[in-house]
């Protein structure tokens, strides 16, 4: 593994023609956001780039993505992951791809690295603002489609800017966005204000099914692969749960663990600053940032997947 600047990525981007990107499972708007606007920018500089289709991408991003995608990697194709902190959180469709990753780009600082080069920039509040500054060092001129991703990508890292992780760097790249014609408010009003009735079902579930620990401080809620069609509701309804949970008054850090119907087990684990969810996350071969991260295991069950992650759990 090779850490390159930006200049030194830029250079490397410019030196290919044809890119394969790759996301993450449980595809957030960083992840989505950065994948579109890398792509986008690659485009107007003459690349031939697609964004490798990942069928976890919620219904609300989806159209970042139009026009741009493909179902796998070609020969000669550079794949280039991105918002990726480990091999083990590339989305399944891309995972028989993670011994072939060229370049990742990401800006986890608690990390597994597994590509040939990486660019990581653990100051940014968001991989989009690292896909910002590279589109810029490639020449490429950012427009609507590209400010309507990268604003997906920084406002939802940065809970509309409401995190203690967002920056005067994060505040610079909404407003570019904004004079770039973005759609601001339809995206903000879209990813902040509107809650679905099936969100609300699932939350509902999560309360009377969830670990308190600590006095309330911790909460960790295991949710099994059928209870979306339980509760007749959608994948979408389904995401950032370990964010609701964290949510909640006095808690500290809060954490879903996720199996899908493959027996794929996922962790999502958030907190508030001061404490650390990218050190529970390495336990398991995750990473992400102190604030919020991810990792997996496989062949457990629910059940013991649920306990060692709240065996893995500091005291508070």
């Amino acid at each position: 593994m090779t850490t390159l600047t930006k200049e030194q990525t830029s250079e490397f981007l410019s030196g290919h023609n044809h890119f394969s990107i790759i996301t993450h499972c449980g595809p957030d708007g960083d992840t989505v956001g950065s994948a579109a606007a890398l792509c986008l920018g690659l485009r107007q500089i003459g690349k031939t780039a697609h964004v490798l289709e990942n069928p976890q991408v919620p219904e609300k991003y989806r159209y970042l993505l139009e026009n741009l995608t493909k179902p796998d990697a070609q020969p000669g194709d550079t794949i280039v992951s991105v918002d990726v902190a480990a091999a083990q959180m590339l989305s399944e469709a891309s995972r028989h791809l993670e011994n072939q990753v060229d370049l990742r780009i990401d800006h986890h600082g608690s990390a597994t690295p597994f590509a040939k080069y990486e660019l990581v920039d653990s100051t940014a509040a968001a991989c989009g603002e690292i896909v910002y500054d590279l589109i810029t060092l490639l020449g490429a001129t950012l427009d609507k489609n590209m400010a309507n991703a990268l604003y997906t990508a920084v406002s939802t890292d940065t809970g509309c800017f409401r995190y203690a992780n967002t920056t005067g760097r994060s505040f610079a790249l909404a407003a570019k966005c904004a004079d770039a014609s973005g759609d601001i408010m339809p995206i903000a009003q879209e990813l902040f204000d509107t809650v679905t009735m099936g969100k609300l079902r699932v939350q509902s579930w999560i309360l009377e099914h969830m670990h308190s620990l600590c006095d309330g401080k911790i909460l960790v809620c295991g949710i099994p692969a059928d209870l979306q069609e339980q509760l007749g509701i959608t994948e979408e309804d389904m995401g950032n749960l370990s964010g609701f949970l964290r949510s909640i008054e006095g808690v500290k850090m809060a954490a879903t663990v996720k199996q899908d119907k493959e027996g794929h087990t996922g962790f999502s684990v958030r907190a508030v600053p001061g404490y650390n969810a990218a050190a529970v996350c390495e336990k398991f071969g995750g990473g992400g940032h102190k604030g919020a991260a991810g990792a997996s295991m496989e062949n457990v069950t629910l059940d013991d997947a649920v306990a060692a992650l709240i065996a893995a759990m500091p005291e508070i």
